[in-house]
């Protein structure tokens, strides 16, 4: 588990992939964090990417961008990107975007392994 800048972030295999769980504000000072073990995560080429959202109270748009470019890369490696367990401000700020259109968004962990 990493932490910084108020963002801690922890990492689980499972059989096809990681679950990536990060933990407090996804915002402009910690979104480098994020963005940096997701982009560790995918040069692994996993199957599956499960990112549960369940710690995270408050996210940026830089946090989205975040999400966004790990969407593009997941797709274009064949990658099964999946946010699960959304706190409710998080997932109103999908939801106004319309990026729960985009986004695979399950309620829990054990929804996103068979998403």
């Amino acid at each position: 588990m990493r932490d910084n800048d108020g963002l801690s972030v922890e990492v689980k295999p499972i059989a096809d992939g990681y679950i990536l769980t990060p933990t407090g504000d996804v915002d402009l000072a910690s979104s480098p964090v994020l963005r940096t073990e997701i982009a560790e995560l995918q040069r692994r080429t996993p199957r599956r990417l499960v990112i549960d959202l369940s710690g995270v109270t408050y996210m940026d748009s830089s946090g989205v961008a975040t999400l966004l470019e790990a969407m593009q890369i997941a797709r274009k490696r064949g990658c099964r990107l999946v946010l699960c367990a959304i706190q409710p401000k998080v997932r109103a700020i999908f939801e106004i975007a319309r990026l729960d259109m985009v986004f695979t968004i399950v309620d829990s962990t054990e929804a996103a392994l068979t998403a």
